[in-house]
C-alpha cells in the first residue's frame, strides 16, 4: 500500500491497514500540515510530527501519541502547536530529549528524603509513610514537569474521600498535610521550575482542644486496667498521661536519662521540638512503673522493641490498633494519643497552676515566657503535676454522678 495524503478521520484511519511487507508505512494528513500517521509491520498506528527545521538545516520526525488512544482532532493541535515553536527557533526535538531525561517525582522524593528529611526531621518516618500512601500512586512516574496546577488540586479534592478504615476517612488536617510535603518536595529540590502546588487554597484548620473530661477518665482507666491491654502498652499510655510528655519521647525515653534520686526525666535539646533541654518532674505513679521496668530492663530504652518484632529504631513503635482498641473498649470518642498531654496540662489549669507553671511542665517555648522559664524551679512544676495526678486518679473512686459536679 503506497504512502499518500487523505483527509484523516476515524472512518478512515481505523480502516487502514499495514500491507505485510517489512516497511512501515506512511499517510499523511490533508487537513493538517506536517501530520503523518506511522503502520509498523505489526499493525500498531501512531501520529508523528514530520516537518523541516529551517533554523537547524535538518529534518523533525517526532512521535507524538498512539492512535485511536490520541484522537485526531488532539493529535493535529499538537502539531500545530509545535510548528509554531519550530518557526521560532525552538528545538522540539533537544527538548523531548531533556524531558525523557527529566527526573520522574519518585526519584525527586527519594533524594529529598536522603539528604533533607532524614537528616533534619525526627519525623521522617511520616513523610515517607504518607509519600507512598497518598503521592506516588498517582505522581510517582511521573515526570516532574508533567504535574500541572489543576491535577494537582483534583488530586488534593480527592485525598479527603479516600477511606483509611471503615468509616473513616482521610481528615482535612492530614490531607493539608499531606498536600505539605507535595508542596515542600518542589520548593527544596525544584526551586527552578514552577511549584504546581502554588495558588492551590487548603482547608482551614481548627486548634485542636480536645482532652479526657473528669467524667471520661473513668471510663479511660477501667479500659486501660482490663486484662485485655497489654501491659507493655498500659505501662506507655499511663507514663503519656502522667508526664504529659510528647509521644516520640516517650517512645524514645532512655535510662540513662532519668534520675531516679531526683525524680527527674531530662530530654536533650536535640530531641525536644523547640531544641531546648527539658527537665520532666516525675511524680510516684510514674516512678513506680520506671522502678518495675528497670527491674528487667535489657535495652538503652525504657520501651525497647518488644519480641522479635524489632523496629529500625531499637525501641518501641506505638501500635494505632493497641490504641484503637482502648479506645473502643472505652466507650470514647474521638480521643487521640496526644490528647493525653494536654490532658495533663488541662488538670493542672484546673488545680489553679498558671499558664507559666503548665508551659514549662509541658517544654512549651515563646520568646515572652523564655526568661521567666528559665528561672522557674521544678518545684511549682512537680507539685502542679502531682495535684492533677491525684485529681485524675480520683475519678476512679468517684460516683459517675458526682464526676460533674465536683469538677466544675
Amino acid at each position: 500500500m503506497p504512502t499518500t495524503k487523505i483527509n484523516f478521520s476515524d472512518h478512515r484511519l481505523l480502516k487502514l491497514t499495514h500491507d505485510g511487507s517489512k516497511k512501515r508505512l506512511y499517510f499523511y494528513d490533508s487537513g493538517q500540515a506536517a501530520l503523518a500517521l506511522c503502520i509498523t509491520p505489526t499493525g500498531t498506528k501512531s501520529f508523528q510530527l514530520q516537518t523541516w527545521d529551517k533554523a537547524r538545516g535538518r529534518s523533525v520526525a517526532k512521535t507524538i501519541g498512539k492512535y485511536p488512544a490520541m484522537s485526531i482532532n488532539t493529535a493535529r493541535e499538537l502539531v500545530r502547536d509545535m510548528l509554531v515553536d519550530i518557526n521560532k527557533g525552538e528545538d522540539v526535538i533537544g527538548i523531548a530529549r531533556k524531558k525523557r531525561e527529566e527526573e520522574c517525582l519518585d526519584d525527586v522524593f527519594k533524594r529529598w528524603l536522603d539528604d533533607y528529611s532524614k537528616q533534619h526531621k525526627k519525623s521522617w518516618k511520616h513523610d515517607e509513610t504518607r509519600y507512598y500512601k497518598y503521592i506516588s500512586k498517582p505522581f510517582g512516574k511521573k515526570r516532574v514537569s508533567d504535574l500541572d496546577r489543576d491535577s494537582v488540586r483534583q488530586w488534593f479534592l480527592n485525598l479527603t474521600k479516600i477511606v483509611i478504615r471503615p468509616g473513616e476517612k482521610v481528615s482535612k488536617t492530614t490531607a493539608n498535610r499531606i498536600f505539605a510535603l507535595l508542596r515542600t518536595i518542589f520548593n527544596h529540590e525544584l526551586p527552578d521550575i514552577p511549584n504546581p502546588c502554588k495558588g492551590i487554597k487548603t482547608y482551614q484548620e481548627y486548634s485542636r482542644d480536645r482532652f479526657l473530661q473528669p467524667s471520661e477518665l473513668k471510663q479511660f482507666f477501667s479500659a486501660l486496667e482490663s486484662e485485655d491491654t497489654p501491659g507493655y502498652f498500659r505501662n506507655y499510655v499511663l507514663l503519656s498521661l502522667l508526664t504529659g510528655a510528647r509521644k516520640s519521647n516517650i517512645l524514645a525515653m532512655k535510662w540513662a536519662d532519668i534520675d531516679f534520686d531526683r525524680k527527674t526525666w531530662t530530654i536533650p535539646g536535640d530531641e525536644i521540638k523547640n531544641k531546648s533541654t527539658l527537665t520532666v518532674p516525675l511524680v510516684e505513679e510514674a516512678m513506680e512503673i520506671l522502678l518495675t521496668r528497670k527491674a528487667s530492663r535489657d535495652s538503652i530504652f525504657v520501651f525497647p522493641s518488644p519480641g522479635t518484632c524489632k523496629s529500625k529504631t531499637g525501641h518501641y513503635v506505638e501500635p494505632q490498633d493497641c490504641w484503637e482498641r482502648l479506645v473502643e473498649r472505652s466507650g470514647l470518642k474521638d480521643i487521640h494519643i496526644h490528647d493525653l498531654r494536654r490532658t495533663m496540662g488541662s488538670f493542672q489549669t484546673m488545680g489553679g497552676a498558671s499558664l507559666t507553671i503548665v508551659g514549662k511542665s509541658l517544654g512549651h517555648k515563646s520568646t515572652q515566657a523564655t526568661q521567666v522559664y528559665a528561672r522557674l524551679d521544678l518545684d511549682p512544676v512537680r507539685a502542679s503535676m502531682e495535684k492533677a495526678v491525684e485529681m485524675m486518679m480520683t475519678t476512679k473512686k468517684i460516683p459517675d454522678k458526682r464526676i460533674t459536679t465536683i469538677y466544675k
